[in-house]
């Protein structure tokens, strides 16, 4: 048994299902480099945790064996589809892919016809959304190291989850987000003014509109923010709240409702490589 302060994860998603918590995230000690799988945890409370079950080993074959980051797990069509970044050592190009199983403790496999975003893109944290006419759409970060302004963008999915169709189509970037919103500085790029978007997570509300949550940088390190498109539609209009819903140096956040019907935000915090662990936040706002 692990208590929450013991598991060291970043990007914590939480499945509820069948009367208990089911959490996912990136293993912090191989965030940087090289992987090979993901891990989850359960709980009946958020308290205290069963685990870690291995649900994703890489499997002889899977080319990808770098940067293994934020699995969500979904209840799609009767079964649990994994969306997950994944990078090579050879090519060190991220995207995401979806994998499948019939079981949230997995095993999971890969499913989707190789990355579901833009194979030449370096992109992540890709997650399901539906549209308001039952379509499933992929809303994925396309990462700052190819434009330096990080966009959050998203892709129409075929109904099976296994393909993209269509062309890619950005929401927002980082830079328009507000005030808040502070460049980082990359040892790559010497002078240069970089715009982190990160783990974009989409909310579809009672009154059929979204909120979507992303993670960048403010004062105090990373941040959660959230923007709404009030239409409902996923190409937005997308409206920024003026500030973020937590600025601590936490972030990479997603919401659900719990086993005692109250909503919760989850982030890992801090934004520091081996002390992270998730963070629960009963909310009202999201």
């Amino acid at each position: 048994m692990l208590s929450t302060l013991e598991i060291n994860i970043r990007d914590p998603f939480v499945l509820v299902y069948e009367g208990k918590y089911y959490m996912y995230g990136t293993r912090s000690a191989t965030c940087w480099g090289e992987a090979d799988g993901f891990d989850c945890y359960v709980s009946k409370d958020l308290e205290v945790w069963e685990g870690p079950y291995e649900v994703f080993h890489r499997p002889d074959g899977f080319k990808y064996d770098k940067n293994y980051w934020a699995p969500e797990v979904h209840l799609y069509n009767n079964a649990f589809y994994m969306f997950a970044t994944f990078n090579t050592v050879a090519e060190d190009i991220k995207g995401t892919q979806v994998l499948r199983s019939a079981s949230p403790l997995g095993p999971f496999i890969p499913w989707s016809e190789g990355t579901i975003t833009p194979p030449q893109w370096n992109c992540l944290d890709g997650t399901l959304c539906i549209s308001s006419d039952g379509v499933p759409y992929m809303v994925f970060s396309h990462e700052w190291v190819d434009i330096f302004v990080g966009e959050i963008c998203a892709i129409m999915m075929s109904s099976d989850l296994k393909r993209a169709i269509g062309e890619p189509f950005t929401l927002f970037n980082a830079s328009a987000a507000g005030d808040w919103v502070r460049p980082i500085s990359h040892r790559r790029y010497p002078g240069k003014e970089i715009y982190v978007t990160d783990g974009p997570f989409t909310v579809r509300n009672a009154d059929n509109s979204l909120t979507l949550l992303w993670a960048s940088f403010g004062d105090k390190g990373y941040v959660e923010a959230a923007a709404d498109s009030p239409s409902g539609k996923i190409e937005g209009p997308w409206i920024h709240r003026s500030q973020p819903i937590y600025s601590d140096n936490g972030g990479h956040g997603m919401v659900f409702t719990g086993l005692d019907k109250k909503r919760y935000l989850t982030l890992h915090y801090p934004n520091t490589n081996y002390e992270e662990h998730p963070v629960f936040i009963e909310t009202s706002d999201i």
